[in-house]
């Protein structure tokens, strides 16, 4: 299979810096929006089948592959999912798109969720792949939760401290986090590994993870809870997926959670995979969100 067929790589300008996305397609908008710690290369398995219904685009997050990567703070308001959604609207913008469909996993799902709650005007459907909201793991966790997820607290530690310890050994990082479900070295596609990679060799892009965590354990936290607490919910459509070998079916009753933070139709269930749902089980995945998106 070839990679990203027919999708041009462009680096575009927003508000508060330059976003690397992969474009492709024509037809309604749809955004694909990636987890950690990855880039747009996790889309390469579904993005050219939807590119043929819809007009696809995938970015990197800020802090994330050849996106910006604003410097730590203390408050870590750069890494705000609030700030990180507004970087995906301007992208839609810049592309004559004032409404879109959102298909996104993991850090990215938590980011469209925001961008659901701050621009309920823009977008249209949302799926989001293994996650429940953030609130809800922080409130929830356990001993299972702290073994399990352990690096939402590594990751939040004081800059530079976790930094310096994955900077120190990338690939040996990479591979050991990525393993959450064992995995044989082929796994990932080469070309996205290969993308994987260069970043995580990148001290910048390491930061700005870490400062994504760090960002939901305080700013996004009080976020959500203002949010929830004001009875401010997702307006549209919801697709929630989780892999049935990782840890959402296990810990959570997802679909319930879900609809505790949707006015719309929450419809979903499990795929027959681990975390990576896209790269493991792209043509379970493709029809999920076949049914679910709408050309």
């Amino acid at each position: 299979m070839l990679f990203f067929e027919d999708f041009t790589l462009e680096v575009i300008a927003v508000e508060d810096g330059k976003i690397r996305l992969r474009r492709g397609g024509d037809g309604p908008p749809l955004l694909l929006v990636h987890g950690n710690p990855q880039t747009h290369a996790m889309w390469h398995a579904v993005a050219p089948a939807l590119a043929k219904r819809f007009t696809v685009i995938c970015p990197d997050l800020r802090g994330y592959g050849g996106s910006m990567k604003p410097p730590a703070t203390s408050d870590h308001a750069p890494y705000a999912k609030r700030v990180m959604a507004k970087d995906l609207v301007q992208v839609m913008e810049y592309y004559g798109f004032l409404s879109f469909q959102v298909g996104s996993h993991d850090r990215g799902a938590r980011v469209s969720h925001r961008m659901a709650l701050e621009y309920p005007d823009r977008v249209e459907r949302l799926a989001v792949l293994d996650i429940v909201p953030t609130i809800e793991h922080f409130e929830r966790a356990d001993m299972a939760f702290a073994m399990g997820y352990y690096h939402w607290f590594w990751f939040a530690q004081p800059h530079p401290f976790p930094e310096n310890v994955i900077n120190a050994a990338p690939d040996d990082w990479f591979r050991a986090h990525t393993s959450r479900e064992p995995k044989d070295d082929g796994f990932f596609h080469p070309d996205a590994l290969a993308d994987y990679l260069a970043y995580v060799h990148d001290p910048e892009m390491i930061r700005g993870m870490c400062e994504d965590y760090r960002a939901a354990a305080t700013i996004d936290r009080a976020h959500d809870r203002e949010s929830h607490e004001a009875g401010i919910k997702v307006q549209c459509p919801l697709l929630a997926l989780w892999g049935d070998k990782g840890k959402i079916g296990q810990w959570y009753d997802a679909l319930s959670i879900w609809r505790d933070y949707c006015d719309a139709d929450v419809t979903g269930g499990p795929v027959a995979s681990g975390h990576y749902l896209a790269e493991e089980a792209p043509e379970e995945v493709l029809a999920h969100l076949h049914d679910f998106f709408i050309p």
